[in-house]
């Protein structure tokens, strides 16, 4: 499968049972290094991933055979700043720029809405991710929260002019 072939777009409800699929399969290895709440929170259910698209804007990456391959979520956390969520690609699909494809159109639609700066936190067993990101301008901001028992780790990005700017 080429990078090429893949296409880009804003998630619809009828993708629901395609991005389940794809983050528990993305995260299927990490499943016992989560504690159980924060895995479930991670993976979602219908019923938090249907949340979740009501608050955000969901972003899929989609094979030429219509196989959802790829999800990243995002959305403004408060003026300015946008944050990110949930980026998953699956296994057999990593290495081919899904995951590039995916950032660049979510950070798009973040600059579209006047953001400056993106958040994103990340787990301490998602190395790859964490190298994904920091390979991408994301570096850590020092703050770390408990998600369900385990360290939960801020990145952030500037993306253009603050909002105070001319």
């Amino acid at each position: 499968m080429l990078a090429a072939k893949i296409v880009i777009r804003k998630a619809e409800m009828g993708d629901a049972l395609g991005i389940l699929s794809c983050l528990s399969e993305a995260f299927a290895p990490y499943r016992t290094d989560y504690t159980p709440e924060a895995f479930q929170d991670t993976v979602l259910t219908a019923d938090t991933l249907a949340r979740r698209m009501a608050t955000m804007t969901i972003v899929v990456a989609v094979s030429d055979k219509g196989e959802i391959i790829g999800t990243i979520g995002c959305g403004v956390a408060s003026p300015g700043e946008g944050h990110l969520r949930g980026m998953a690609v699956r296994d057999r699909c990593q290495g081919l720029g899904v995951a590039e494809k995916l950032l660049q159109c979510a950070e798009a639609e973040l600059l579209a809405r006047k953001c400056s700066r993106i958040t994103l936190d990340t787990t301490l067993p998602l190395q790859r991710a964490v190298r994904f990101y920091e390979k991408h301008g994301y570096r850590r901001s020092g703050r770390t929260q408990d998600f369900y028992g385990m360290p939960l780790v801020e990145y952030v990005k500037e993306i253009g002019p603050s909002p105070t700017s001319p």
